[in-house]
Protein backbone atom coordinates (compact mmCIF):
# COMPACT_ATOMS: atom_id res chain seq x y z
CA UNK A 1 0.00 0.00 0.00
CA UNK A 2 2.41 2.43 1.03
CA UNK A 3 4.71 1.43 -1.64
CA UNK A 4 2.38 2.10 -4.32
CA UNK A 5 1.51 5.79 -2.69
CA UNK A 6 4.80 6.77 -2.39
CA UNK A 7 4.89 6.16 -6.36
CA UNK A 8 2.17 9.10 -7.17
CA UNK A 9 4.87 11.73 -6.00
CA UNK A 10 6.50 13.51 -8.80
CA UNK A 11 10.25 12.53 -8.91
CA UNK A 12 12.86 15.90 -8.44
CA UNK A 13 15.71 15.54 -10.87
CA UNK A 14 16.92 19.44 -9.43
CA UNK A 15 15.82 21.53 -6.36
CA UNK A 16 12.38 23.51 -6.72
CA UNK A 17 13.63 26.87 -6.77
CA UNK A 18 9.66 28.91 -6.79
CA UNK A 19 6.33 28.04 -6.26
CA UNK A 20 3.76 28.43 -2.81
CA UNK A 21 4.89 26.11 -0.15
CA UNK A 22 2.65 23.78 2.28
CA UNK A 23 5.15 22.77 5.69
CA UNK A 24 2.96 20.24 7.41
CA UNK A 25 4.27 19.29 11.09
CA UNK A 26 5.38 22.54 13.51
CA UNK A 27 7.71 20.33 15.90
CA UNK A 28 11.69 21.00 15.59
CA UNK A 29 12.14 19.79 11.80
CA UNK A 30 8.99 21.63 10.26
CA UNK A 31 9.36 25.12 11.99
CA UNK A 32 12.83 24.75 10.73
CA UNK A 33 12.69 23.95 7.54
CA UNK A 34 9.55 26.54 7.26
CA UNK A 35 12.18 29.60 8.30
CA UNK A 36 14.49 28.13 6.00
CA UNK A 37 12.04 28.66 3.23
CA UNK A 38 11.36 32.30 3.92
CA UNK A 39 15.12 32.61 4.12
CA UNK A 40 15.47 31.43 0.83
CA UNK A 41 12.53 33.64 -0.70
CA UNK A 42 9.82 30.95 -0.79
CA UNK A 43 6.13 32.11 0.47
CA UNK A 44 5.66 29.38 2.49
CA UNK A 45 3.06 28.52 5.40
CA UNK A 46 3.13 26.21 8.07
CA UNK A 47 -0.02 23.53 9.28
CA UNK A 48 -0.49 21.29 12.05
CA UNK A 49 -3.24 19.15 12.99
CA UNK A 50 -2.23 20.18 16.76
CA UNK A 51 -1.61 23.08 18.46
CA UNK A 52 2.59 24.27 17.87
CA UNK A 53 4.17 25.38 21.19
CA UNK A 54 4.56 28.82 22.03
CA UNK A 55 8.23 28.87 21.54
CA UNK A 56 7.51 27.80 17.51
CA UNK A 57 4.84 30.31 17.51
CA UNK A 58 7.45 33.17 18.56
CA UNK A 59 10.01 31.58 16.01
CA UNK A 60 7.68 31.28 13.48
CA UNK A 61 6.24 34.89 13.64
CA UNK A 62 10.04 36.37 14.38
CA UNK A 63 11.03 34.93 11.06
CA UNK A 64 7.56 36.35 8.80
CA UNK A 65 6.39 32.64 8.30
CA UNK A 66 2.47 32.26 8.15
CA UNK A 67 1.34 29.68 10.48
CA UNK A 68 -1.89 27.42 11.58
CA UNK A 69 -2.79 25.01 14.08
CA UNK A 70 -5.62 22.70 14.49
CA UNK A 71 -6.11 21.62 11.10
CA UNK A 72 -4.76 21.85 8.16
CA UNK A 73 -7.08 24.96 6.09
CA UNK A 74 -7.74 25.04 2.23
CA UNK A 75 -4.65 27.11 1.47
CA UNK A 76 -2.66 24.90 3.48
CA UNK A 77 -3.75 22.06 0.95
CA UNK A 78 -3.66 23.95 -2.03
CA UNK A 79 0.12 25.34 -2.37
CA UNK A 80 2.28 24.01 -5.23
CA UNK A 81 4.33 21.75 -3.19
CA UNK A 82 4.64 20.34 -0.17
CA UNK A 83 7.14 19.66 2.62
CA UNK A 84 6.71 17.11 5.33
CA UNK A 85 7.87 17.06 8.93
CA UNK A 86 9.22 12.89 10.20
CA UNK A 87 6.24 12.75 12.24
CA UNK A 88 3.75 12.97 9.34
CA UNK A 89 2.87 9.89 7.96
CA UNK A 90 2.32 9.28 4.04
CA UNK A 91 -1.28 8.06 4.54
CA UNK A 92 -1.94 11.63 6.69
CA UNK A 93 -4.90 13.63 4.03
CA UNK A 94 -2.56 16.33 3.65
CA UNK A 95 -0.08 13.93 2.22
CA UNK A 96 -2.04 12.02 0.23
CA UNK A 97 -3.70 15.22 -1.18
CA UNK A 98 -0.68 16.13 -2.44
CA UNK A 99 0.33 13.09 -3.67
CA UNK A 100 -3.31 12.31 -5.16
CA UNK A 101 -2.63 15.72 -7.19
CA UNK A 102 0.58 14.28 -8.14
CA UNK A 103 2.35 17.31 -6.76
CA UNK A 104 5.71 17.34 -5.26
CA UNK A 105 6.07 15.89 -1.84
CA UNK A 106 9.56 16.42 -0.46
CA UNK A 107 11.15 15.23 3.25
CA UNK A 108 12.77 18.24 4.88
CA UNK A 109 16.02 16.32 4.92
CA UNK A 110 15.97 16.62 1.20
CA UNK A 111 14.95 20.57 1.09
CA UNK A 112 18.26 20.96 3.97
CA UNK A 113 19.93 18.98 1.08
CA UNK A 114 19.60 21.06 -1.73
CA UNK A 115 21.51 24.44 -0.49
CA UNK A 116 23.79 21.97 2.14
CA UNK A 117 26.89 21.62 -0.58
CA UNK A 118 27.30 25.11 -0.99
CA UNK A 119 28.71 25.68 2.38
CA UNK A 120 30.81 22.64 3.21
CA UNK A 121 33.54 23.20 0.86
CA UNK A 122 34.18 19.91 -0.30
CA UNK A 123 33.56 18.11 3.57
CA UNK A 124 31.53 14.96 3.46
CA UNK A 125 27.88 13.74 4.15
CA UNK A 126 27.63 11.06 6.40
CA UNK A 127 24.70 9.35 7.21
CA UNK A 128 23.55 6.72 9.68
CA UNK A 129 20.39 4.94 9.60
CA UNK A 130 18.96 1.38 11.33
CA UNK A 131 16.44 0.26 13.08
CA UNK A 132 18.51 -0.03 16.40
CA UNK A 133 21.74 1.94 17.51
CA UNK A 134 21.64 5.04 14.84
CA UNK A 135 22.13 7.34 17.32
CA UNK A 136 24.77 5.49 19.24
CA UNK A 137 26.55 5.23 16.24
CA UNK A 138 25.96 8.70 15.07
CA UNK A 139 26.84 10.40 18.94
CA UNK A 140 30.33 7.95 18.38
CA UNK A 141 31.19 9.44 15.01
CA UNK A 142 30.83 12.98 16.09
CA UNK A 143 32.69 11.74 19.09
CA UNK A 144 35.70 10.23 16.71
CA UNK A 145 35.10 13.65 14.62
CA UNK A 146 36.17 15.68 17.93
CA UNK A 147 38.82 13.77 18.98
CA UNK A 148 40.31 14.01 15.39
CA UNK A 149 39.95 18.06 15.46
CA UNK A 150 37.58 17.09 12.45
CA UNK A 151 35.37 20.15 11.47
CA UNK A 152 31.29 19.03 11.44
CA UNK A 153 28.01 19.44 12.37
CA UNK A 154 26.00 17.12 13.98
CA UNK A 155 21.87 15.98 13.62
CA UNK A 156 19.42 14.75 11.80
CA UNK A 157 17.10 12.62 13.45
CA UNK A 158 18.55 12.73 16.85
CA UNK A 159 17.78 16.39 18.00
CA UNK A 160 18.97 19.37 15.54
CA UNK A 161 17.41 18.90 11.69
CA UNK A 162 19.38 19.60 9.00
CA UNK A 163 17.83 22.32 8.16
CA UNK A 164 18.57 23.66 11.63
CA UNK A 165 21.97 22.91 10.67
CA UNK A 166 22.25 24.72 7.19
CA UNK A 167 20.85 28.31 8.93
CA UNK A 168 23.84 28.00 11.24
CA UNK A 169 26.05 27.49 8.18
CA UNK A 170 24.61 30.59 6.83
CA UNK A 171 24.63 32.92 9.34
CA UNK A 172 27.75 31.53 10.60
CA UNK A 173 30.18 30.94 7.59
CA UNK A 174 33.04 28.37 7.73
CA UNK A 175 36.44 28.75 5.80
CA UNK A 176 37.81 25.25 5.98
CA UNK A 177 36.22 21.82 4.88
CA UNK A 178 33.55 20.97 6.85
CA UNK A 179 31.69 17.27 7.19
CA UNK A 180 28.27 16.53 8.43
CA UNK A 181 26.95 13.92 10.44
CA UNK A 182 23.53 12.72 10.08
CA UNK A 183 21.39 10.49 12.07
CA UNK A 184 18.80 9.61 9.50
CA UNK A 185 15.36 7.90 10.20
CA UNK A 186 13.01 5.94 7.26
CA UNK A 187 10.58 8.75 8.15
CA UNK A 188 13.01 10.87 6.66
CA UNK A 189 13.97 8.71 3.47
CA UNK A 190 10.16 8.26 2.60
CA UNK A 191 10.02 11.50 0.38
CA UNK A 192 13.83 12.01 -0.65
CA UNK A 193 14.62 13.05 -3.92
CA UNK A 194 17.96 14.61 -4.20
CA UNK A 195 19.47 13.60 -0.85
CA UNK A 196 22.90 11.75 -1.64
CA UNK A 197 25.23 11.26 1.17
CA UNK A 198 28.91 10.41 0.32
CA UNK A 199 29.09 7.86 3.15
CA UNK A 200 26.15 5.78 4.03
CA UNK A 201 25.96 3.47 7.47
CA UNK A 202 23.31 0.82 7.47
CA UNK A 203 23.41 -1.12 10.62
CA UNK A 204 20.26 -3.17 10.62
CA UNK A 205 16.41 -3.31 9.91
CA UNK A 206 14.29 -5.36 12.15
CA UNK A 207 10.18 -5.03 12.49
CA UNK A 208 9.36 -1.65 13.32
CA UNK A 209 7.01 1.57 12.81
CA UNK A 210 5.28 -0.96 10.44
CA UNK A 211 1.86 0.79 11.23
CA UNK A 212 3.27 3.76 8.80
CA UNK A 213 4.41 0.92 6.35
CA UNK A 214 0.87 -1.04 5.48
CA UNK A 215 2.50 -3.73 8.28
CA UNK A 216 5.20 -4.83 5.14
CA UNK A 217 8.66 -5.44 6.21
CA UNK A 218 9.01 -4.69 2.43
CA UNK A 219 8.09 -1.03 2.48
CA UNK A 220 10.06 -0.60 5.50
CA UNK A 221 13.24 -2.42 3.95
CA UNK A 222 12.54 0.24 0.58
CA UNK A 223 12.83 2.96 2.40
CA UNK A 224 15.55 2.78 4.72
CA UNK A 225 17.37 1.39 1.57
CA UNK A 226 16.29 4.72 0.04
CA UNK A 227 19.90 5.38 1.57
CA UNK A 228 21.70 4.69 -1.02
CA UNK A 229 19.74 5.55 -4.05
CA UNK A 230 22.43 8.06 -5.42
CA UNK A 231 25.36 5.96 -4.63
CA UNK A 232 27.55 6.13 -7.69
CA UNK A 233 31.39 5.91 -8.11
CA UNK A 234 33.34 7.29 -4.91
CA UNK A 235 30.37 7.24 -2.42
CA UNK A 236 30.89 4.29 0.18
CA UNK A 237 28.30 2.28 1.49
CA UNK A 238 28.97 0.09 5.30
CA UNK A 239 26.45 -2.04 6.54
CA UNK A 240 25.99 -4.91 8.20
CA UNK A 241 26.56 -8.29 6.42
CA UNK A 242 24.92 -10.36 9.42
CA UNK A 243 21.28 -8.52 8.59
CA UNK A 244 20.17 -10.47 5.71
CA UNK A 245 17.83 -6.89 4.38
CA UNK A 246 20.89 -5.18 4.64
CA UNK A 247 23.03 -7.39 2.72
CA UNK A 248 20.53 -7.43 0.48
CA UNK A 249 20.63 -3.86 -0.17
CA UNK A 250 23.95 -3.98 -0.20
CA UNK A 251 24.32 -6.87 -3.09
CA UNK A 252 21.63 -4.43 -5.30
CA UNK A 253 23.95 -1.32 -4.88
CA UNK A 254 26.92 -3.44 -6.31
CA UNK A 255 24.30 -5.01 -9.27
CA UNK A 256 23.63 -1.24 -10.21
CA UNK A 257 26.65 0.80 -9.54
CA UNK A 258 29.63 -1.61 -9.18
CA UNK A 259 32.12 1.68 -9.26
CA UNK A 260 30.74 2.60 -5.80
CA UNK A 261 32.64 1.33 -2.35
CA UNK A 262 30.82 -1.13 -0.31
CA UNK A 263 32.33 -2.69 3.18
CA UNK A 264 31.22 -4.82 5.10
CA UNK A 265 31.23 -5.31 9.07
CA UNK A 266 30.50 -8.89 10.77
CA UNK A 267 30.28 -10.15 14.39
CA UNK A 268 31.79 -13.32 12.86
CA UNK A 269 28.23 -15.34 11.97
CA UNK A 270 29.17 -16.00 8.34
CA UNK A 271 31.61 -18.07 6.61
CA UNK A 272 35.56 -17.44 7.07
CA UNK A 273 36.20 -16.00 3.80
CA UNK A 274 34.00 -13.46 4.35
CA UNK A 275 34.62 -12.62 8.04
CA UNK A 276 38.16 -11.79 7.21
CA UNK A 277 37.48 -9.82 4.12
CA UNK A 278 40.07 -6.93 2.89
CA UNK A 279 37.59 -4.68 2.73
CA UNK A 280 35.80 -4.35 5.78
CA UNK A 281 35.66 -5.19 9.74
CA UNK A 282 35.41 -8.55 11.62
CA UNK A 283 35.61 -10.29 14.73
CA UNK A 284 37.72 -12.24 15.59
CA UNK A 285 36.49 -14.39 18.10
CA UNK A 286 39.38 -16.00 19.16
CA UNK A 287 41.52 -13.00 20.50
CA UNK A 288 38.46 -10.79 21.29
CA UNK A 289 39.88 -8.67 18.62
CA UNK A 290 38.31 -6.30 16.33
CA UNK A 291 39.96 -5.83 12.66
CA UNK A 292 39.40 -3.15 10.69
CA UNK A 293 40.76 -2.27 6.99
CA UNK A 294 39.57 -0.34 3.78
CA UNK A 295 42.11 0.39 0.95
CA UNK A 296 45.04 3.12 1.30
CA UNK A 297 44.74 3.28 5.27
CA UNK A 298 46.37 1.76 7.89
CA UNK A 299 45.11 -1.61 9.25
CA UNK A 300 43.18 -0.89 12.83
CA UNK A 301 43.18 -3.87 15.57
CA UNK A 302 41.46 -3.50 18.85
CA UNK A 303 40.48 -5.75 22.05
CA UNK A 304 36.89 -5.73 22.52
CA UNK A 305 37.49 -5.35 26.11
CA UNK A 306 39.13 -2.19 25.65
CA UNK A 307 35.68 -0.81 23.90
CA UNK A 308 33.59 1.93 25.82
CA UNK A 309 30.31 0.41 25.56
CA UNK A 310 29.06 -3.17 26.14
CA UNK A 311 27.41 -5.46 24.73
CA UNK A 312 27.64 -7.48 21.32
CA UNK A 313 25.97 -4.93 19.46
CA UNK A 314 28.61 -2.11 20.37
CA UNK A 315 30.97 -4.28 18.64
CA UNK A 316 29.26 -3.89 15.78
CA UNK A 317 28.65 -0.06 16.02
CA UNK A 318 31.97 0.54 17.00
CA UNK A 319 32.90 -1.71 13.75
CA UNK A 320 30.72 0.72 11.78
CA UNK A 321 32.10 4.14 13.45
CA UNK A 322 35.73 2.79 12.79
CA UNK A 323 35.16 2.30 9.09
CA UNK A 324 33.57 5.81 8.71
CA UNK A 325 36.56 7.03 10.34
CA UNK A 326 39.38 5.15 8.57
CA UNK A 327 37.42 6.33 5.32
CA UNK A 328 38.08 9.62 6.21
CA UNK A 329 41.67 8.72 6.99
CA UNK A 330 41.15 9.26 10.73
CA UNK A 331 44.66 8.20 12.31
CA UNK A 332 44.32 4.86 14.52
CA UNK A 333 45.86 6.81 17.92
CA UNK A 334 43.23 9.22 17.70
CA UNK A 335 40.65 6.47 16.63
CA UNK A 336 41.29 4.27 19.64
CA UNK A 337 40.97 6.83 22.04
CA UNK A 338 37.95 7.82 20.46
CA UNK A 339 36.21 4.00 20.88
CA UNK A 340 38.03 3.82 24.30
CA UNK A 341 36.21 6.95 25.88
CA UNK A 342 32.86 7.77 24.63
CA UNK A 343 30.21 8.11 27.37
CA UNK A 344 27.88 7.04 25.44
CA UNK A 345 23.96 8.13 24.67
CA UNK A 346 21.53 9.22 27.27
CA UNK A 347 18.62 6.79 27.48
CA UNK A 348 20.42 4.08 25.87
CA UNK A 349 21.95 1.52 28.59
CA UNK A 350 22.66 4.41 30.85
CA UNK A 351 23.80 3.93 34.36
CA UNK A 352 21.58 5.96 36.32
CA UNK A 353 22.47 4.56 39.85
CA UNK A 354 23.87 1.41 41.59
CA UNK A 355 21.19 0.71 45.28
CA UNK A 356 22.28 -1.56 47.97
CA UNK A 357 23.75 -3.55 45.34
CA UNK A 358 21.67 -2.91 42.61
CA UNK A 359 22.84 -1.47 39.53
CA UNK A 360 19.62 1.28 37.90
CA UNK A 361 20.12 1.29 33.68
CA UNK A 362 18.16 3.20 31.74
CA UNK A 363 16.96 2.32 28.36
CA UNK A 364 14.13 4.26 27.55
CA UNK A 365 15.30 4.44 23.74
CA UNK A 366 14.39 0.96 23.28
CA UNK A 367 11.63 0.97 21.11
CA UNK A 368 11.38 -2.20 20.02
CA UNK A 369 11.81 -5.95 21.15
CA UNK A 370 14.75 -6.36 18.78
CA UNK A 371 16.54 -3.34 20.95
CA UNK A 372 15.60 -4.86 24.25
CA UNK A 373 16.96 -8.66 22.91
CA UNK A 374 19.89 -6.97 22.57
CA UNK A 375 19.83 -4.67 26.26
CA UNK A 376 19.91 -8.25 27.53
CA UNK A 377 22.69 -9.57 25.74
CA UNK A 378 24.64 -6.42 26.82
CA UNK A 379 24.69 -8.18 30.61
CA UNK A 380 25.16 -11.30 32.51
CA UNK A 381 23.94 -10.81 35.61
CA UNK A 382 20.50 -11.60 36.92
CA UNK A 383 18.01 -8.96 35.32
CA UNK A 384 14.69 -6.92 36.37
CA UNK A 385 12.87 -5.88 33.43
CA UNK A 386 10.61 -2.97 33.53
CA UNK A 387 8.79 -3.65 30.10
CA UNK A 388 5.90 -2.48 28.11
CA UNK A 389 4.01 1.19 27.12
CA UNK A 390 2.32 1.48 23.75
CA UNK A 391 2.04 -1.76 22.10
CA UNK A 392 3.22 -1.96 18.29
CA UNK A 393 2.53 -5.48 17.28
CA UNK A 394 5.68 -6.77 19.37
CA UNK A 395 6.36 -10.27 19.81
CA UNK A 396 7.53 -10.66 23.29
CA UNK A 397 7.99 -14.24 23.06
CA UNK A 398 11.11 -13.24 20.76
CA UNK A 399 12.73 -12.82 24.68
CA UNK A 400 12.71 -15.70 25.76
CA UNK A 401 15.61 -17.41 25.43
CA UNK A 402 17.45 -14.19 27.53
CA UNK A 403 15.09 -13.81 29.90
CA UNK A 404 15.48 -17.88 30.51
CA UNK A 405 18.79 -17.52 31.37
CA UNK A 406 19.17 -14.38 32.99
CA UNK A 407 15.74 -12.98 33.43
CA UNK A 408 14.97 -12.50 37.04
CA UNK A 409 11.47 -10.62 37.20
CA UNK A 410 9.84 -8.50 34.83
CA UNK A 411 7.51 -5.48 36.10
CA UNK A 412 4.52 -5.02 33.29
CA UNK A 413 3.69 -0.99 32.75
CA UNK A 414 1.58 0.57 30.24
CA UNK A 415 -1.12 -0.39 27.38
CA UNK A 416 1.16 -3.77 26.64
CA UNK A 417 0.90 -5.20 30.51
CA UNK A 418 -1.92 -7.64 29.56
CA UNK A 419 0.06 -9.22 26.29
CA UNK A 420 3.01 -9.47 27.99
CA UNK A 421 1.49 -11.20 31.04
CA UNK A 422 -0.10 -13.00 28.84
CA UNK A 423 3.02 -14.14 26.48
CA UNK A 424 5.76 -13.98 29.08
CA UNK A 425 3.78 -16.11 31.75
CA UNK A 426 6.60 -18.54 32.98
CA UNK A 427 9.46 -17.40 32.01
CA UNK A 428 10.58 -15.70 35.34
CA UNK A 429 10.34 -16.74 38.85
CA UNK A 430 8.23 -13.18 39.11
CA UNK A 431 5.85 -11.32 36.66
CA UNK A 432 4.20 -8.57 38.13
CA UNK A 433 2.31 -5.20 36.70
CA UNK A 434 2.20 -1.62 37.73
CA UNK A 435 0.69 1.37 36.70
CA UNK A 436 2.82 4.30 37.38
CA UNK A 437 7.03 4.86 36.67
CA UNK A 438 7.38 4.98 40.59
CA UNK A 439 5.20 1.97 41.08
CA UNK A 440 7.81 -0.03 38.87
CA UNK A 441 10.85 1.07 40.13
CA UNK A 442 9.44 0.14 43.77
CA UNK A 443 8.24 -3.27 42.61
CA UNK A 444 11.87 -3.77 40.58
CA UNK A 445 13.31 -2.75 44.04
CA UNK A 446 11.32 -4.95 45.87
CA UNK A 447 12.13 -7.73 43.48
CA UNK A 448 16.05 -7.14 42.26
CA UNK A 449 18.60 -8.51 44.66
CA UNK A 450 22.44 -7.57 45.67
CA UNK A 451 24.75 -8.12 42.54
CA UNK A 452 21.89 -8.06 40.37
CA UNK A 453 20.22 -5.13 37.72
CA UNK A 454 16.89 -3.29 36.86
CA UNK A 455 17.06 -2.52 33.10
CA UNK A 456 14.30 -0.19 31.88
CA UNK A 457 14.23 -1.31 28.62
CA UNK A 458 10.26 -1.47 27.92
CA UNK A 459 10.10 -2.57 23.73
CA UNK A 460 7.24 -0.23 23.41
CA UNK A 461 6.55 3.55 22.56
CA UNK A 462 5.79 5.79 25.08
CA UNK A 463 2.95 8.01 24.53
CA UNK A 464 0.34 5.90 26.70
CA UNK A 465 1.87 6.87 29.61
CA UNK A 466 4.58 10.02 28.74
CA UNK A 467 5.52 12.78 25.90
CA UNK A 468 8.12 10.93 24.52
CA UNK A 469 11.01 8.03 25.29
CA UNK A 470 12.99 11.10 26.90
CA UNK A 471 10.42 12.15 29.62
CA UNK A 472 10.00 7.93 29.97
CA UNK A 473 13.49 7.86 30.95
CA UNK A 474 13.95 11.29 32.96
CA UNK A 475 11.09 9.59 34.89
CA UNK A 476 12.90 6.70 35.35
CA UNK A 477 16.17 8.43 36.74
CA UNK A 478 13.62 10.78 38.73
CA UNK A 479 12.23 7.20 40.35
CA UNK A 480 15.33 5.48 41.10
CA UNK A 481 17.44 9.00 42.40
CA UNK A 482 14.47 8.99 45.06
CA UNK A 483 14.94 5.35 46.74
Amino acid sequence: MVTDLLQHSKRLTAPLTSGTVAVAGGARSGVAVACLLKRLGFDVMLSDVAVLSDASIKRLEANGVQWEQGGHSSQAMECDWLVVSPGVPTHSPITQAYLLADKPVVSELDVAYWQLRDHLHGGKVIAITGTNGKTTVTQWVSHIWSQADLAHRTGGNLGTPLSEILLDLMDNPVDGVMDVLLEVSSFQLDHIHLFHPDISILLNISEDHLDRYGDSMDAYTAAKARLVEHHTSGDILIYNIDDPRCAAIAAALHTRSPESEIYSFTLGSNDETTNKSDHGAHLDKSTDTLHIHIPHTDPFHMNTNDLALPGAHNQANGMAAALAAKSRHVKNEALKDALGHFEGVEHRLEHVATIDGVRYINDSKATNINAVWYALDSYQEPITLILGGRDKGNDYRLLDDQLRTKGRAIVAIGEASKTIMDELSGQVPDLVTAETMADAVREAKRLAKRGEIVLLSPGCSSFDMFENYEHRGNAFKEEVLSL
